[in-house]
């Protein structure tokens, strides 16, 4: 089925006309399907002064995981960041606070950490949150079993990568026990790092590290499957899911602050079209919409919108390369490709969030020994088209080339990344010509596929998971969980290992510096630019706020009636 041109899409167009160069050509896609609304539960959400307070927003994808073991993308995140929490979590302004535990004690060489847990933390079916669940938690993602893309989060444990990387055969049951974490009693909890790790308390707020029910999973491994089964320690609780439509989460009269939280229930719809998501907003059916079309960022930038915000984020947009996949094997046909991209551009007409053009891949955000670290990477790359041209054709030939072949830019399905991917394919053919081609899949599928290495070009992003560089360069370190463009360098690995093992502060940044010009000069993956946090949220709506790593949180939001 044919469509008419969207409104986003226009715009593109007409930027592709207007700039000098960089733009032509058009091109008419099938229109996504619109997945159906509850409708029927928009009218119950209608709020009456004396109602329920609720707050109704927009996920754009299926979680694929709402375990925190095996969770592993920003459409889980948003939701377990709200439904468990950590030994530790972060205020607003990004302070990190007792969470379940109330207080803890490092070692004097940073090795041993000791946490207390608070006596009055229950699960949402009234079990009390003890030692034994962090520490069954953190083994059972560790468990080669599990198969937990994120496990690696767990090798600062002393032991933790030795068990995750057993090979068949070996004594997990031995490898399990070596593993450094141990409920000493029910609420005290050691754990002894492989090496002194500066930014450990920071990790103990991310969802990998958060607990799980031990009696419930051992008593039903499916129980985060289905909301009738969810058992969380958070804030709020599951009580619906009606997969690939919508969610609801509500109060969670066991959560130990349960004062200080406003809201009464949380309802999502899942909609991985943007353009409707806005539609609702705009109708009074979602109270807040993260992230917004494309070219309804620039308007509301223009309007001055009272109800526009763009929050920090800790995050880069970028292309992997599969280096495994021929012309990708060659380095000069790599960096070809990303000096023949106008990232101010992109930036400026496209995106039009305030993101910032990439020149390296960690972002801004992140203290260095003295100032802000991507600062002081500056630019490690520029864009030149004739240097991109000659670098193409020297790679063309060293692969037996006499053109570049035929070959896809696969991106989850909406129409941001679309509208980029369309921008960078017009570069491409104008500035270089190479054609490709776009396809557009759902969110699980990339994921799976870019796993599987079945894939030649894929967008990619990725939100910081801890305020260190190290949260950005451990991605590409040989056979990582991440490096889905299976790209290797020995001096690389070195420098990261460097980094992780060293408490001196100027040795471990300096040795990240010296790997990112390493990567950025090989190239296996393309930054664009670094993300911003565009949204809109009703004026009725309060106490939302934007950690530069998360998703705009509403663990303390109101509802003013």
């Amino acid at each position: 089925m044919k469509r008419k041109l969207s409104v986003g899409l226009v715009l593109l167009l007409s930027i592709f006309l207007a700039l000098s160069g960089c733009f032509s050509g058009e091109s008419t896609t099938d229109e996504p399907e619109k997945p159906t609304t509850p409708s029927e539960e928009g009218k119950e959400n209608d709020q009456e002064a004396s109602g329920p307070k609720i707050l109704r927003l927009n996920n754009n994808e299926e979680p694929g995981s709402l375990h925190p073991g095996t969770a592993q993308g920003t459409h889980d995140s948003w939701i377990l960041e709200h439904a468990f929490e950590g030994l530790t979590k972060k205020t607003p302004e990004g302070e990190i606070v007792a969470g379940m535990a109330e207080s803890w004690e490092p070692s004097e060489d940073g090795l041993t950490w000791t946490f207390k847990l608070r006596s009055d933390a229950k699960w949402s079916n009234g079990d009390p949150v003890t030692a034994h669940d962090f520490e069954y938690a953190w083994k059972y993602a560790l468990n080669p079993e599990t198969a937990s893309t994120y496990a690696y989060q767990l090798y600062y444990l002393e032991g933790g990568e030795a068990y995750n990387s057993a090979e068949d055969g070996a004594d997990l049951a031995a490898l399990e026990a070596a593993v450094g974490v141990k409920a000493v009693d029910d609420t005290t909890l050691e754990v002894k790092l492989a090496q002194p790790t500066p930014y450990f308390l920071d990790l103990t707020s991310f969802y990998t590290y958060y607990p799980i029910n031990k009696s419930v999973q051992e008593a039903n491994p499916e129980w985060y499957q289905e909301a009738d089964t969810y058992v969380s320690n958070g804030a709020f609780k599951l009580t619906e899911w009606k997969h690939k439509e919508s969610m609801k989460l509500a109060k969670n009269e066991n959560y130990y602050d349960k004062d200080k939280i406003n809201l009464d229930e949380v309802h999502f719809v899942i909609i991985d079209d943007e353009n409707t998501a806005w539609q609702m907003y705009q109708s009074d059916e979602l109270d807040l919409v993260y992230p917004l079309p494309q070219d309804v960022i620039g308007q509301l930038k223009d309007q001055n919108n009272p109800e526009f915000e763009i929050g920090t984020d800790l995050a880069v947009y970028y292309y992997n390369l599969n280096t495994e996949k021929k012309p990708f094997t060659n380095v000069k046909i790599r960096k070809a490709l990303s000096m023949a991209i106008d990232r101010e551009t992109i930036v400026e007409h496209v995106a039009q969030g305030g993101q910032k053009a990439a020149y390296s891949i960690v972002p801004p955000g992140i203290p260095d020994v003295s100032g802000d670290y991507q600062e002081n990477t500056g630019k490690l790359f520029e864009a030149n088209i004739e240097e991109a041209k000659k670098l193409m054709e020297e790679g063309l030939a060293e692969e037996g080339l006499d053109k570049f072949p035929a070959v896809t830019l696969t991106y989850n399905t909406s129409e941001g990344h679309k509208m980029i991917a369309e921008a960078v394919q017009e570069m491409w053919r104008k500035n270089l010509g190479v054609d490709i081609t776009l396809e557009n899949v759902e969110f699980q599928v990339k994921l799976d596929r870019e796993k599987a290495g079945d894939y030649e070009i894929s967008r990619a992003g990725w939100v910081g998971d801890y305020v260190d560089p190290m949260t950005f360069m451990d991605l590409w370190v040989t056979d990582g969980p991440y490096n889905d463009a299976n790209w290797s360098n020995a001096e690389y690995d070195k420098l990261v290992n460097l980094a992780k093992t060293t408490m001196n502060q100027e040795e471990r940044m300096k040795a990240m510096h010296d790997a990112e010009k390493i990567l950025m000069d090989e190239m296996p993956v393309v930054p664009v630019y670094f993300y911003t946090k565009p949204f809109t949220v009703k004026p009725h709506v309060t106490g939302i706020f934007t950690p530069i790593n998360s998703y705009p949180q509403f663990i303390y939001a109101d509802i003013k009636n």
